[in-house]
C-alpha cells in the first residue's frame, strides 16, 4: 500500500475530525508541494521591495506577477493533479488563469476551488468518453475534451468564481470594519486570523484596517489598527510549535520559515502550516486576540502600517514612548499561539494525522518508489 493510500485510509470516516483532516490534507496537498515557490517569493519580497533589506526597483517587479499569477496557477495546477493526474493539472492551470485575470487580489482561494473542481469534471468526462472512443482517436478526443473544458472553466472563473471570492474578501473587510467601529477589537481576530490563512490578509489590512489606522494616526499620533493584522506573534508561535512538536518531516522547514516570517515580514509563509492542520486556526485566533487585548490595555499603537509585517518594521514605526506595549503585544501573541498550537499538536505525541496531511499531497503525485524529497 502506498503512503498516500495509507494516509487516506486513516482519514476515512464520517466524523468531524476525519472530515477536518481530509480537508486539511487536500489543502496541504495543494500548497506544500509549492512551498519552495512561496519561499522564493517571500525572499524576493523581503529583500527587494522599497521597505526591504536591499531595495531594488528593477528586481521588485517580480513581486506582483509572482503572487498574482505564478503562485495561484501553481496551486490550481497542483490541485488538478491531485484529482486527475497530469490531465487534471493542465486543465486546473487553465481554469485558474480565469480567476487570476478576473480580479486584482491574490487568488489563492479561487485556485484551491477551481483547480480541483475542473480536474474532477474532466475525470468524469474521461470516464464516460474513453469507453466510447474509437481506436486511433484517443489523443484527438483527449486533447479536445481537455481544451474545451479548460476554456469553459476559465470563462467561469473569470465571470463567476473570481468575482465571488473577491466579494467574499470585501464582505470580510466590511465585517472587520463593523467590529472595529463597535470597539470590540480583540474579537476582530476571530475573523482576521482565518481570513489571513485564506490569503485575504492584504485585502483586510490595506483595504480596511490601514485606511482607518491612517485616520486615527493623524488625530492621535498612533493607531492600534496597524497592529491587528500585521502582528507577527501568532505566526511565530505556530511555527515554533511546528519546530518543536510538529511532524518530524516538517520540523526542519520551520526555522527557515520563522526567519522569513518574523524577520522578513512575509506572513504568507506560515499559512500552509495552518492549512495542513486547520485546528491550528484556534491558535492563530488566540494569539491574535491576546495581542490585541494587550495593545488595548497598554494603549499601544503604531504610527504607520509596518510593511512588511516584520519585527524590524514594527521597530521602525513605533512611537518613541510606545515600545513597551507594542513589543509586549508581539511577545504575548507569540507565547499564547505557541502554547495553544503545541497543545493541538499533542506536544509531539499526536503527530501522525498532521504528518499524513502534510505528505499526502506530494505522495499522491509520485509513482511508487519515487523519493518524495525530490518532488
Amino acid at each position: 500500500m502506498t503512503a498516500s493510500a495509507t494516509a487516506l485510509k486513516h482519514r476515512e470516516g464520517p466524523g468531524i475530525q476525519a472530515t477536518i483532516q481530509r480537508i486539511g490534507g487536500y489543502l496541504a496537498g495543494m500548497i506544500m508541494p509549492n512551498i519552495s515557490a512561496f519561499i522564493a517569493w517571500g525572499l524576493i519580497t523581503a529583500i527587494f521591495i522599497p521597505a526591504g533589506w536591499w531595495p531594488n526597483e528593477q528586481l521588485a517587479k517580480l513581486v506582483g506577477p509572482m503572487i498574482l499569477n505564478l503562485l495561484p496557477i501553481l496551486i490550481g495546477y497542483t490541485g488538478g493533479r491531485l484529482v486527475h493526474g497530469q490531465r487534471g493539472a493542465v486543465v486546473g492551470a487553465i481554469a485558474t488563469m480565469g480567476v487570476v485575470v478576473g480580479t486584482d487580489i491574490p487568488m489563492f482561494l479561487g485556485a484551491m476551488i477551481i483547480g480541483p473542481l475542473t480536474a474532477f469534471i474532466l475525470k468524469n468526462i474521461d470516464a464516460y468518453i474513453q469507453k466510447r472512443t474509437r481506436t486511433g482517436f484517443e489523443m484527438l478526443v483527449d486533447n479536445y475534451t481537455a481544451g474545451i473544458l479548460g476554456v469553459v472553466m476559465a470563462i467561469l472563473g473569470l465571470l463567476a468564481v473570481g468575482p465571488t471570492v473577491e466579494a467574499f474578501a470585501t464582505w470580510a473587510g466590511d465585517v472587520v470594519n463593523t467590529m472595529v467601529t463597535n470597539n470590540v477589537l480583540p474579537l476582530v481576530s476571530i475573523l482576521v486570523e482565518p481570513a489571513k490563512v485564506l490569503f485575504l490578509n492584504n485585502a483586510i489590512n490595506h483595504g480596511v484596517l490601514g485606511p482607518l489606522g491612517v485616520t486615527q494616526s493623524l488625530e492621535h499620533g498612533k493607531s492600534i489598527l496597524f497592529m491587528i493584522e500585521t502582528n507577527p506573534g501568532p505566526g511565530l508561535g505556530i511555527l515554533l510549535a511546528y519546530w518543536f512538536f510538529g511532524p518530524r518531516v516538517l520540523r526542519p522547514s520551520a526555522p527557515g520559515a520563522i526567519i522569513i516570517h518574523f524577520f522578513g515580514g512575509i506572513h504568507e509563509i506560515y499559512f500552509p502550516y495552518v492549512l495542513m492542520n486547520p485546528r491550528l486556526i484556534v491558535a492563530a485566533i488566540a494569539g491574535g486576540a491576546s495581542g490585541v487585548f494587550v495593545a488595548v490595555v497598554t494603549g499601544a499603537g503604531l504610527v504607520a502600517t509596518p510593511a512588511p509585517g516584520s519585527i524590524f518594521a514594527y521597530l521602525s514605526v513605533m512611537p518613541k514612548d510606545g515600545a513597551f506595549g507594542v513589543l509586549l503585544a508581539v511577545a504575548v501573541a507569540s507565547v499564547v499561539s505557541f502554547g495553544v498550537a503545541s497543545a493541538l499538536l499533542g506536544f509531539g505525541r499526536a503527530e501522525q494525522p498532521v504528518a499524513e496531511a502534510a505528505t499526502t499531497g506530494a505522495a499522491t503525485q509520485l509513482p511508487i518508489g519515487t523519493n518524495p524529497r525530490g518532488a
